[in-house]
């Protein structure tokens, strides 16, 4: 949703310079990127040191890392499931193993609902973010969920299911915050919904996250790119604003720009 709205705004301004805008999980973008098939890849974390980088380097493909803003992952119920806070033990339990059939199997307090989960499919950096945060090891979770790599489709399944619960990211609950219900995470401080607020100054823990952008060496090169790339480090926050997605600190822009 970044890029997109990045794009759109730079575009108005420099009506010349086509972007084209494609959409897949993060290690799907990483992988055109590295083949040199992609300017500029859009990430929900950090390139991976020990995988991606070295079939960058391999292909010769240099970048830069750039954040550009903040997300925070939102965990969802339908509005009949009331589950307002999960503990992440909780969250673990639910989502490791498939050994969770009912709610209220977890805890006695939830309710006696059929489990029904939604999430990112495993090409999804919200997928790899989320089950290392909270499984304790990237790519471990439960097989009997239902994935897809769009979000407005899990949007849908946790709002169309009673025993529905899902994630994904904080901008696509806002969108839709009428038809689900937010759930607070208790990392061992409280209960913390996600919000603005909470996701910048990482409050929100442990689902809060950065925004990248890697623009090939080669890409910077080209004007056009450069112009881009420019434009979308002096107007994060506004293009964030029209993203729906959380804006970086004064403290971060300053350093995207050094």
């Amino acid at each position: 949703p970044f890029a997109q709205a990045a794009a759109e705004l730079f575009q108005a301004q420099a009506p010349g310079v086509r972007i084209t805008v494609a959409q897949s999980g993060t290690g799907g973008g990483f992988e055109k990127f590295c083949a040199g098939e992609t300017d500029i890849s859009n990430a929900s974390r950090p390139i991976k040191e020990d995988e991606e980088v070295p079939v960058c380097e391999k292909a010769g493909i240099g970048f830069a890392e750039l954040q550009v803003a903040n997300d925070g992952v939102a965990v969802v119920t339908n509005k009949a499931l009331d589950i307002q806070c999960m503990t992440t033990g909780q969250l673990k339990e639910l989502w490791a193993t498939d050994k969770v059939k009912r709610y209220s199997d977890i805890d006695p307090s939830f309710p006696d609902t059929e489990v029904s989960l939604f999430g990112p499919g495993t090409d999804s950096g919200t997928f790899d973010f989320f089950t290392d945060e909270i499984n304790g090891e990237e790519g471990l979770t439960r097989k009997d969920y239902q994935p897809s790599e769009d979000d407005n489709v899990l949007v849908q399944g946790v709002a169309g299911d009673e025993g529905g619960l899902g994630y994904f990211g904080f901008s696509y609950y806002e969108q839709n915050q009428d038809k689900l219900n937010l759930v607070g995470i208790d990392a061992g401080d409280g209960c913390v919904k996600p919000s603005k607020e909470a996701i910048q100054d990482g409050s929100y823990k442990p689902l809060a996250r950065p925004i990248f952008m890697y623009p090939s060496d080669k890409a910077l090169q080209k004007p056009e790119v450069k112009a881009f790339m420019d434009y979308v480090l002096a107007n994060a926050a506004q293009i964030a604003e029209a993203a729906q997605i959380v804006p970086m600190t004064d403290e971060q822009v300053a350093e995207s720009q050094g």
